[in-house]
C-alpha cells in the first residue's frame, strides 16, 4: 500500500522553527518529485515548495523564500521541510505529496500520492 506521513507539526511562537518529515512506505521515493502544501481554513491548497528526485532541484513559494528549506534523504525514504521564522499567516495543514519524476510544477493537480497531513500553528 502506497503511503505517506507526515510529522513534526505542533505549535510554535512567531518567530520560531519546526522540521516536518515525510516519510513514505510502500514504494520508494527516488522516483518522485516531492511537494509541500498547505491548506489554511477557509483558503485553497497551495504549494509550499517541491524538490526533484535527485534533490538538485528546489523550489519555493515566494511567502517562503529564504525562510524554508527542503531537502530528502532518499536513503530514509524521507522529505524534510524545515521552517524558520515562522509568522501566524503560516498556520495550516501542512501535506506532502509525490508526483512524476521530472515534474517541476507546484500544481496539487500534478499529484498523484498525498499524505494525511499535519497542523502547523503559529501563534503567541
Amino acid at each position: 500500500q502506497l503511503q505517506l506521513v507526515e510529522s513534526g507539526g505542533g505549535l510554535v511562537q512567531p518567530g520560531g522553527s519546526l522540521r516536518l518529515s515525510c516519510v513514505a512506505s510502500g514504494f520508494t521515493l527516488d522516483y518522485y518529485t516531492i511537494g509541500w502544501f498547505r491548506q489554511a481554513p477557509g483558503k485553497e491548497r497551495e504549494g509550499v515548495s517541491s524538490i526533484s528526485s535527485s534533490g538538485r532541484g528546489t523550489n519555493y513559494a515566494d511567502s517562503v523564500k529564504g525562510r524554508f528549506t527542503i531537502s530528502r534523504d532518499n536513503a530514509e525514504n524521507t522529505v524534510f521541510l524545515q521552517m524558520h521564522s515562522l509568522k501566524p499567516e503560516d498556520t495550516a495543514v501542512y501535506y506532502c505529496a509525490a508526483g512524476p519524476l521530472g515534474l517541476v510544477s507546484m500544481s496539487a493537480s500534478r499529484y498523484n500520492y498525498w499524505g494525511q497531513g499535519t497542523q502547523v500553528t503559529v501563534s503567541s
